[in-house]
């Protein structure tokens, strides 16, 4: 796909700044999705936190 900006359907658009509007909203957009899949990485990555005693009592005896 592709396409110019010389078209007439945009020189309309391009005067008026709106191309410029939506293509910061659709960066805006991605940037959101990005920002959710980093902390959905990030909160996979977390190692779970123990239940009851596991882990808080270490046996020493020799």
């Amino acid at each position: 796909m592709s396409f110019t900006l010389t078209t007439p359907n945009l020189e309309p658009n391009l005067q008026h700044g709106q191309v410029g509007v939506k293509v910061a909203q659709l960066a805006k957009q991605q940037q959101q999705v990005q920002g959710e899949i980093a902390l959905e990485l990030i909160a996979a990555a977390t190692p779970p936190k123990p239940e009851g005693n596991k882990g808080h009592h270490i046996d020493i005896r020799v």
